[in-house]
C-alpha cells in the first residue's frame, strides 16, 4: 500500500493526472471516501490529462458518465445504490467497455464490479488537506505510483 497526502485541490487533480498515465483503457479505479473526500476532483484531474476539456461533474444523480479523450473514461457513482441486481448490471457494464472506469462507492457494486486495477480511500485529513491511500493486486503500478510521485510514500 502506498499513502499520498494532497494540500489543495489542484494537488488532488495533479495526482489523478499521473495516475491517468500509468492506466490503460480496461483498467477499473474504485474510489473510496465520505462525500467531499476529493474523489470527483481526483478524476477530473485524470480526465484533464487524457485530453478531456468538458466539465467532469460528480454522477451521483445520473449514475454514470462517459467523456472521450485519448482514452475514454467513465465516471460512475454507486452512491444511490442498495446492492445491485442483474438488471442494473446489465444498465452499467457498457460504461467498462474500453475505457479507464473510475467507480465511486464501490461498495455497493461488491461482488458485480469488474476487478480492480487500484482501489483508492480518499480522507479528509484538514480543510484542504487529503491523504490519499491506495492498494492494487498489481504491486508493480503501486511502485510505478511511487517513482512518479516522491511525495509518494510506503504504507504497511
Amino acid at each position: 500500500m502506498i499513502e499520498r497526502t494532497t494540500r489543495s485541490a489542484a494537488e488532488t487533480e495533479a495526482f489523478g493526472a499521473l495516475l491517468a498515465g500509468l492506466l490503460s483503457p480496461g483498467d477499473t479505479v474504485l474510489l473510496h471516501g465520505d462525500l467531499g473526500a476529493g474523489k470527483t476532483t481526483l478524476v477530473r484531474g485524470a480526465c484533464r490529462a487524457l485530453g478531456i476539456e468538458q466539465p467532469v461533474t460528480s454522477p451521483t444523480f445520473t449514475i454514470g458518465h462517459l467523456y472521450h479523450g485519448t482514452s475514454d473514461v467513465a465516471h460512475l457513482d454507486l452512491y444511490r445504490f442498495n446492492g445491485m441486481s442483474h438488471a442494473e448490471w446489465g444498465d452499467l457494464e457498457p460504461y467498462f467497455d474500453g475505457t479507464i472506469a473510475f467507480v465511486e462507492w464501490p461498495e455497493e457494486g461488491q461482488g458485480s464490479l469488474p476487478p480492480a486495477a487500484l482501489s483508492l480511500v480518499l480522507e479528509h485529513v484538514g480543510q484542504d488537506e487529503r491523504r490519499i491511500s491506495a492498494d492494487s493486486a498489481a504491486p508493480t503500478l503501486l511502485e510505478d505510483i511511487a517513482r512518479a510521485d516522491p511525495g509518494v510514500r510506503h504504507r504497511d
